[in-house]
């Protein structure tokens, strides 16, 4: 895609868009930028650690079914 772009060319257009916008307006947006990537990797490190603590939950619970020792015997029923 940018095959076909040399460095200066990107110079160029780097001047042209800091002209245009200015450098606080792009210094502004790189610092959202910033906030917003980290903002997701939080998200996604808080997403992980909630998977985890769910599958540690669910093991346990499972363990817990599994446990046929303290289930009561069968009944016979009357009448039948």
């Amino acid at each position: 895609m940018l095959s076909g772009i040399s460095w200066p060319q990107l110079l160029i257009i780097l001047v042209i868009v800091l002209a245009i916008f200015g450098t606080k307006k792009i210094r502004n947006l790189g610092t959202d930028l910033g906030s917003v990537v980290k903002g997701f990797r939080n998200s996604m490190n808080e997403a992980e650690a909630a998977k985890e603590q769910l599958n540690d939950d669910s093991s346990n619970a499972s363990r817990e079914d599994a446990n046929f020792d303290n289930t009561p015997a069968e009944e016979p029923r009357k009448g039948a």
